[in-house]
């Protein structure tokens, strides 16, 4: 356990702290907000391709639920055919079900790696934080966690939390899309539901973890929209 804890300081905690330290000194204005959401931007580039391919997977998914549907319903009394066939569709389409998954599970080290900065930076050591900085990148002294020198980003935000819920909640209507389902498909009530669960589920999450994770969830989330959005005007029909 030692030697991965290392592996994951080594390899994403610090280059994202240190990138974060460059950002803040070098910005004009000095303003952590800023700094945020340039690591933000950055980071959301670096993971657009492995976004690209979940997304695009997604879709895919999407389409075939009509014949899978179908499937249901002809086999509903034989759980193996239904097995089988389901299979054989999804090598008839070229379409694996996991094939979402592998992207979003590549993103979750930088994820963690990033809220483990914002909290470190809450409540730093300074001490501790010389031991994590290259030497190229120089000590900032007192960090002034404020964005546009009003919202103190080392303190829970109520504001924040609801504009993260809003923008999850427009996020996720754009990833649904216009699907054609029938009102008394599971599948349908689920998401409809988790249409508005994630949205609370996001205001009562970051209001927890405080505006300095707000501040990066409503950024991501932007690039996120805007990254749907151009993906399903590319891959619409």
């Amino acid at each position: 356990m030692n030697v991965l804890t290392q592996f994951f300081n080594i390899v994403f905690y610090q280059p994202l702290l240190n990138a974060l330290i460059l950002l803040y000194h070098y910005l004009p204005g000095k303003d952590f907000g800023v700094a945020i959401l340039v690591l933000t931007v950055i980071v959301r580039l670096i993971l657009h391709p492995s976004s690209v391919k979940a997304i695009k997977s997604q879709k895919a998914l999407s389409s075939l639920q009509p014949k899978l549907q179908e499937l249901q319903k002809k086999y509903k009394n034989d759980q193996e055919k239904l097995a089988r066939a389901t299979l054989e569709l999804y090598q008839k389409e070229k379409i694996s079900p996991f094939s979402g998954c592998l992207p979003l599970l590549l993103q979750l080290p930088i994820l963690i790696a990033l809220y483990r900065v914002f909290f470190f930076l809450k409540d730093y050591n300074p001490e501790t934080l010389k031991t994590l900085l290259y030497n190229f990148v120089p000590y900032p002294g007192t960090i002034n966690l404020t964005f546009l020198g009003t919202i103190n980003l080392a303190q829970p935000n109520f504001f924040l939390a609801l504009i993260a819920g809003i923008l999850q909640y427009f996020q996720s209507k754009i990833s649904i899309g216009k699907q054609k389902t029938k009102k008394n498909d599971f599948s349908s009530m689920i998401q409809s539901q988790m249409l508005y669960f994630f949205p609370v589920f996001t205001v009562l999450i970051v209001w927890k973890l405080g505006a300095i994770i707000g501040l990066y969830w409503i950024f991501s989330t932007l690039f996120s929209i805007g990254e749907q959005y151009l993906i399903n005007k590319k891959y619409g029909k």
